[in-house]
Parts: C-alpha cells; sequence; structure tokens
C-alpha cells in the first residue's frame, strides 16, 4: 500500500523529535515531516502567530501534494493544523486526506483552550514546558539556547490559545482516529472523547500510557496502531461510526 503520510509537529517543536518515526513505518510510505515556519527546515522564515495564516501557509506550500492517496497526523498543536487543513481542503471541494489521526488535540470549544501560557513569565513557562515533557531540557536549563528558543515556543502557545474553531454543520466523511496518553494534564481522555462525534467514521480512542508527550521515547506501539488504523481506513467502511472504545 503507498501512502503519503504528513506528520505536524507540536507547538514550539520541529520535525526533528519525529524524525525516527519513517523507518518504524511502512517503506512504501512517504512520511513527510512538516516543519512550521521559524523553526526545522523553515528555520529562515518568519513564525505565523495565527491559525488561519499557518493553514493558509500549509495549503499553498504542500498543494502540489495534497493528492492521491495521503493522510494526516498531528500531535497537539499539529492536530490543531491537521484538523483544519482537512476542513478547508473539504470546504473547497477537494479530494480530502484518506485518513486523519489527532494526537493530544482536545476537541474544539467556540470559547477557546481556556489558558494563556504564551502569557505567562518565563519561570511560570518553563516550569509548565517541565511538566508537559517533550522540550529538551538544554532549551530550558540554557538561558541563551531559552533566549533564541521562547520566541517560537510562545507563538505557538499563542496560535494554539487564540483559535477559535469555525462553526461545523456535519462530522467529517474523513476516517478519524485519536490518540493521547492516560495521564496528560493538557489534553485528558475525557476532552478526547469528544472526537466520536465529529466524524462519520470513527476509528476509536487510542489510550496509551503517559503524559502529553506519551509516545516518547519509544513510539513503536502508537504507530503499530497508526498503521492499523489506516489499513482500516482505506478499506471498505462498515457504515457510519459515531463512537468506539477506548483502546491502549
Amino acid at each position: 500500500m503507498e501512502l503519503r503520510l504528513f506528520v505536524f509537529h507540536h507547538a514550539g517543536g520541529s520535525h526533528l523529535p519525529y524524525r525516527g518515526w519513517p523507518a518504524l513505518l511502512p517503506s512504501s510510505w512517504d512520511v513527510r515531516l512538516v516543519d512550521a515556519p521559524g523553526r526545522g527546515l523553515g528555520a529562515d522564515l518568519e513564525p505565523i502567530p495565527d491559525a488561519e495564516r499557518l493553514v493558509d501557509h500549509f495549503l499553498k506550500h504542500l498543494d502540489p501534494e495534497l493528492d492521491g492517496d495521503y493522510a494526516f497526523f498531528g500531535h497537539s498543536m499539529g492536530g490543531l493544523i491537521a484538523y483544519e487543513l482537512t476542513r478547508r481542503i473539504l470546504d473547497a471541494g477537494r479530494v480530502p486526506p484518506r485518513w486523519l489521526g489527532l494526537s493530544a488535540r482536545s476537541t474544539p470549544r467556540p470559547e477557546g483552550e481556556g489558558t494563556q501560557r504564551h502569557l505567562l513569565s518565563d519561570g511560570e513557562l518553563r516550569r509548565e514546558l517541565v511538566a508537559m515533557g517533550g522540550t529538551p531540557g538544554a532549551v530550558l536549563e540554557n538561558r541563551d539556547i531559552w533566549e533564541l528558543f521562547a520566541p517560537v515556543i510562545r507563538n505557538d502557545l499563542r496560535l494554539v490559545e487564540t483559535w477559535r474553531p469555525r462553526p461545523e454543520s456535519t462530522p467529517m466523511p474523513v476516517p478519524l482516529s485519536v490518540f493521547g496518553g492516560r495521564d496528560d494534564a493538557v489534553a485528558p481522555p475525557e476532552r478526547l472523547a469528544g472526537w466520536a462525534d465529529r466524524a462519520d467514521r470513527f476509528l476509536g480512542l487510542r489510550l496509551f500510557e503517559g503524559g502529553h508527550f506519551y509516545f516518547q521515547p519509544d513510539p513503536a506501539a502508537v504507530l503499530r496502531q497508526l498503521v492499523e488504523d489506516v489499513h482500516r481506513a482505506l478499506s471498505p467502511a462498515e457504515g457510519p461510526r459515531r463512537t468506539a472504545p477506548v483502546t491502549g
């Protein structure tokens, strides 16, 4: 099975934490680790502080590759972007992804996230990031490195915390899987469960031991589930499904 899989990273991150994933996924897959502007392969670009504009950026730059059998997976902020990209592609009447995977991304709420981490002092923000995990210790402990990365982290947190979802009239016709950590305080399981009502074909809520970055340090089990769900998404649908049992 040939598939192009786009992986969208978390707030303050880049493709680097996911660079080992292609080797753990089927060799026939074309795995694209996407960087938002301001880091990684997009380090020469200005960070984009607005979700709508970031989606515009990806629609423009990924446009030639959004055809055939392709899929999206996004973690945390990346889940927001993957979801919005899918919605925008559907609204434009284009061929949508064959599968959408959202990780540690709470169900959208009209009032937004309800947090303002991007306005915290440096000390408070570092403590929040330590609790969340995922940010390398060198970034948090070295003042020079922190001053380099802090603007990007704040930019991404502002993007997430000021995003307001558009009203939805119908569930998505794209097979959807949701992944998360059982002990995630940022996107707890109860805030992931609502995704079951957002897609005609909900494949399940996949919970794993751990917190917000539950897939570290070994993503193998998560990626096995990802591959299984993609295979299910590409198989003939057994009919609309709005609920599914929690698995782990």
